[in-house]
C-alpha cells in the first residue's frame, strides 16, 4: 500500500535556530508577519526579541497575544482580523502547541475562507494556508512540525481535531535556548505529551518502518532525559535532547496518526479546559492495557526503549513492564495520578465518551472500542 509521509520542508534544531531561520525568512521576501502567541511569552521578554529580529531585517511585525492555553475558535477570528486588518502576508507562530495551533487555524481560514469549523476532520481545505513560520518554545507537542491542529468549539464544548496536510509550516524551530527556565510543570507536561504521540503512533494501524524509527528514537530520549529537564530547567543538554524528541514524535504520529489517548484527552481538554498534556499523561497507560490485548509485542518494544530488562518475560509480561515504565515516569516528573485530581466528574463520563468516539484520532487505535469500553477507560482512569 502506498505510505505518504508529511513533514515541513525545512526544519532548523540546535542551539542558535533562531537566527538561522531569520536568515530564511529574509530569504522568503515576506514583507509583514503577525506573531501568534501568548501573553505569558510577551511578558518575559520573548516576544520583542523575536519581533525586534525580524525587523532589524526590513520584515514589519503585527502581534496576537490572545491565544488561550486551549486555543479557542474566537481566538483563531481575533487573530485572523489583526491579519486582515494590517495586511500581513506571513504568520510566525511562537510558542508551544496552543500558538501553533491558533496560528494554523488563523492561516487556513485566511486563504480557504469561512470560519475554523468548516475544517474539522480530515483534509477539509481546498487550498495551502497562509505561510506559517513555526518558532517552537516547549519540547512536546510538535505542533511546529506537524499537520494537525487542535481548535475549541466553545459551542459544543469540544476540541476539533484537523487534520489537513495545508496546514504544515513551510519552516519549524527548535532552538533549546527559547526552553530554558520553563515551569517544571509545564516540561513535565509536555515531555508525556511527547512520549504519547510517539507511544501512540507505534501502536497504530497506520506505523510504517519510518515512524517505528521514529517513535522508537523518541522513547528512548525521553526517558533518558525527560526528568533531568524537569529537576533542572537551565539544563541545555536535556533541553536539546527533549527537543529532538519531541520532533521525532511528531515526525512519527504526524505520519502514523495517534489512538485513544489523544481522542479522549480532546474531550478532557474542551469540556474543562484541562492542560492536554496532563490529560495525556494519566490516560496513556490505561488505553495501552486496553491495547495490550492486540498489540503486545509493540508494548513489549516500547518497554525495551524504556530501559526495562523484559529478558526471560512472556510478551504479554513485557507489554505490562512498558506500562508500568509509563506510570513510574509520570510520577518521577509529579503528573496527577488520576482524572478525579483535576475536577473530572463520572456523571459526564457518557459525554465524554460520545464525544470521543467521534474523534478522528481514534480512527487508527489497534482497538476500536465501544461507548462502554471507552466509558470504562475514562472510569478507570478516575
Amino acid at each position: 500500500m502506498a505510505t505518504k509521509f508529511f513533514i515541513p520542508s525545512v526544519n532548523i534544531l540546535g542551539q542558535g535556530s533562531v537566527e538561522e531561520a531569520v536568515k530564511d525568512i529574509k530569504a522568503f521576501g515576506f514583507k509583514r508577519a503577525l506573531i501568534v502567541t501568548d501573553k505569558p511569552l510577551v511578558s518575559i521578554g520573548l516576544v520583542a526579541k523575536v519581533a525586534d529580529k525580524l525587523q532589524t531585517e526590513d520584515i514589519a511585525v503585527s502581534i496576537f497575544d490572545g491565544v488561550q492555553p486551549n486555543p479557542t475558535t474566537a481566538n483563531v477570528e481575533a487573530g485572523l482580523a489583526i491579519l486582515n486588518k494590517d495586511a500581513c502576508d506571513f504568520i510566525v507562530s511562537l510558542g508551544g502547541g496552543s500558538p501553533h495551533d491558533c496560528a494554523k487555524g488563523i492561516a487556513l481560514v485566511a486563504t480557504n475562507g469561512g470560519s475554523i469549523k468548516d475544517y474539522e476532520g480530515v483534509d477539509m481545505s481546498a487550498k495551502p494556508q497562509l505561510p506559517l513560520v513555526a518558532i517552537n518554545t516547549t519540547a512536546g507537542t510538535a505542533s511546529e512540525m506537524t499537520r494537525f491542529c487542535i481548535i475549541t468549539d466553545e459551542a459544543r464544548h469540544i476540541k476539533m481535531a484537523i487534520v489537513d496536510k495545508n496546514t504544515t509550516p513551510i519552516l519549524s524551530v527548535n532552538d533549546p535556548e527559547l526552553m530554558l527556565d520553563k515551569p517544571k510543570s509545564l516540561t513535565a507536561a509536555t515531555g508525556m505529551d511527547a512520549l504519547t504521540h510517539a507511544v501512540e503512533a507505534y501502536v497504530s494501524i497506520a506505523a510504517n518502518p519510518i515512524t517505528d524509527a521514529c517513535a522508537i528514537k523518541a522513547i528512548e530520549l525521553i526517558k533518558a532525559n525527560l526528568v533531568n529537564a524537569v529537576k533542572d530547567g537551565q539544563n541545555i543538554e536535556a533541553r536539546e535532547q527533549m527537543a529532538y524528541a519531541q520532533f521525532l514524535a511528531g515526525m512519527a504520529f504526524n505520519n502514523a496518526s495517534l489512538g485513544y489517548v489523544h481522542a479522549m484527552a480532546h474531550q478532557l481538554g474542551g469540556f474543562y479546559d484541562l492542560p492536554h498534556g496532563v490529560c495525556n499523561a494519566i490516560l496513556l497507560p490505561h488505553v495501552q492495557q486496553y491495547n495490550a490485548q492486540v498489540v503486545p509485542q509493540r508494548l513489549a518494544d516500547i518497554a525495551v526503549a524504556m530501559g526495562e530488562n523484559v529478558n526471560g518475560l512472556s510478551t504479554e509480561l513485557a507489554a505490562e513492564a512498558a506500562i508500568e515504565a509509563i506510570k513510574s515516569l509520570s510520577v518521577a516528573v509529579d503528573i496527577p495520578a488520576t482524572l478525579t485530581e483535576l475536577g473530572v466528574k463520572a456523571e459526564d463520563i457518557p459525554t465524554l465518551a460520545e464525544n470521543a468516539l467521534k474523534d478522528a484520532c481514534g480512527l487508527t487505535n489497534p482497538k476500536q472500542a465501544s461507548l462502554e469500553e471507552i466509558s470504562q477507560i475514562y472510569l478507570a482512569a478516575l
